[in-house]
């Protein structure tokens, strides 16, 4: 069999004879006592009553012990079973064949079907992508989302954050990244859940399929009730898959992942069985090493591209928690959905003056489409700077030229709202897609009082403003 290797990984032979013994199962924290010492993140194997166990190692606690974190429950394990070494650390089988399938941690089925078949295997621990053979981020991805493309639009091979209380919206925005990427631009998504509900893993995987874009995907799933340790790397074993697709198929891959916090959840619970001291806000010590071994792993090559969109739940709506701070440092573009846009009614509720990317440069978008952002954006700033004047005095006592920005910024509020594909059945509102340019269009016509006379229902939940007149 077939292993891919890169330097430093140290991938051998399984042996045959064990290595040594369980001496201690506490929950999934699993003491083996050992002849001969594994090196870290090794994988192991217990079998007992037609059962078979994966531990990951992950400390030496002296000389003949090893802690390791099992990575499924741990019910049946008794002191004294033999423990196998792998020979390699945590790999999953890669195929074309992955496309259309829901898999867990170890590339194994979870949708019902056949085992993937190959003779490849990869470690979902490989070093990140060599610095000469990676690509910056080029371009803007269009989403056919006006908002986003408008004001905080996604660099093609970059990272987007998805930053949001509880449901405001993000597992919905993602789903509409992935119809959008396979439609609009023939890529394939690679989806990552971690930590998720079984109930929402369950509907998204039957939406995919109804939508008719499952054969252009691949979900791997660590649900809610499982170990830390797959919940911890589930993530890397979505990204072996996305590297597999980019560098075999040289596709556009869209790798999604919901929900990153839940990673650094899991790293948390693992730093504290292992013994190790809290950090800031109780968080672990290695928190910012670990977020940057998932995130140098996401890059784009000259074989093909990968672009990541990452929800990211902010605890208790606090943008400077120190996971939330962590994830930020390393992203292209951050959306961040608030409750008062939900409050509002306007969906998506992404909040466009909160709302920022790194393409917003008349050199990289272009002196149209940067004009046209910066009016826009204005225009919603003063309108917000103005609302607590208009609450207590009325619009009336405001000078002609705020009245005017305070109706057109009205305006652009509910154009910037729209149906969405993948809430279609649930809404009975037909879901668009708007080419940027028709964005672009209209908000021009919009700021320069070409819909002045429309009234603001005329405005919401719709696609252009193509046939509308006074």
């Amino acid at each position: 069999m077939k292993v891919n290797t890169r330097p430093n990984i140290g991938i051998g032979q399984a042996t045959l004879d064990p290595i040594g013994t369980v001496a201690e199962v506490n929950g999934p924290v699993v003491d083996v006592a050992c002849t001969r010492l594994p090196p870290l993140h090794r994988a192991l194997h217990v079998a007992t009553d037609g059962k078979r166990y994966t531990l990951e190692v992950y400390r030496y606690l002296d000389r003949n012990c090893v802690r390791a974190i099992a990575l499924q429950h741990t019910g049946g394990l008794q002191r004294g079973n033999p423990v196998f070494d792998s020979g390699a650390p945590l790999s999953v089988p890669v195929s074309s064949r992955c496309l259309g399938r829901l898999l867990d941690v170890l590339g194994d089925p979870l949708d019902g079907g056949n085992a993937l078949d190959g003779d490849e295997r990869r470690s979902i621990l490989i070093a990140p992508t060599p610095l000469h053979e990676t690509t910056s981020a080029t371009g803007i991805l269009e989403t056919g989302i006006k908002v986003i493309d408008l004001l905080c639009p996604f660099a093609k091979g970059g990272k987007t954050g998805l930053f949001a209380g509880a449901g405001l919206g993000k597992t919905v925005l993602l789903t509409e990244f992935m119809h959008a990427v396979i439609m609009l631009h023939q890529g394939v998504s690679v989806f990552a859940g971690i930590g998720e509900r079984i109930r929402e893993g369950h509907e998204l995987w039957h939406e995919m399929r109804k939508a008719g874009v499952m054969p252009q995907t691949v979900m791997v799933f660590g649900q809610m009730d499982e170990s830390p340790g797959i919940r911890f790397r589930v993530g890397l074993t979505a990204l072996t898959y996305a590297e597999y697709l980019r560098d075999t198929l040289g596709k556009e891959v869209l790798f999604l992942v919901d929900n990153v916090f839940r990673f650094v959840q899991a790293g948390s619970e693992i730093s504290g069985l292992l013994g190790r001291m809290s950090a800031t806000v109780g968080y672990q010590p290695t928190l910012l090493t670990e977020v940057a071994e998932l995130q140098d792993r996401i890059a784009s090559t000259t074989k093909g591209t990968i672009t990541s969109v990452q929800a990211v739940y902010v605890p208790a709506d606090d943008m400077t928690d120190p996971a939330v701070a962590a994830i930020l440092s390393h992203l292209d573009t951050t959306v961040i959905l608030t409750r008062a846009q939900a409050a509002k009614g306007l969906y998506p509720a992404i909040d466009p003056l909160r709302s920022s990317s790194r393409l917003m440069d008349p050199h990289i978008l272009g002196e149209r489409h940067y004009r046209v952002a910066q009016e826009v954006r204005h225009h919603l700033a003063r309108y917000r700077e103005l609302e607590d004047i208009i609450a207590m005095l009325g619009l009336e006592e405001l000078s002609e030229t705020d009245r005017r920005i305070v109706m057109r910024a009205r305006k652009l509020q509910r154009y910037l709202t729209q149906p969405l594909h993948v809430t279609a059945e649930f809404t009975g509102i037909k879901g668009v897609t708007v080419p940027l340019e028709h964005t672009l269009r209209d908000c021009e016509s919009f700021l320069a009082g070409g819909f002045d006379e429309i009234p603001e229902d005329r405005c919401y939940m719709r696609g252009t403003m193509a046939g509308e007149t006074p």
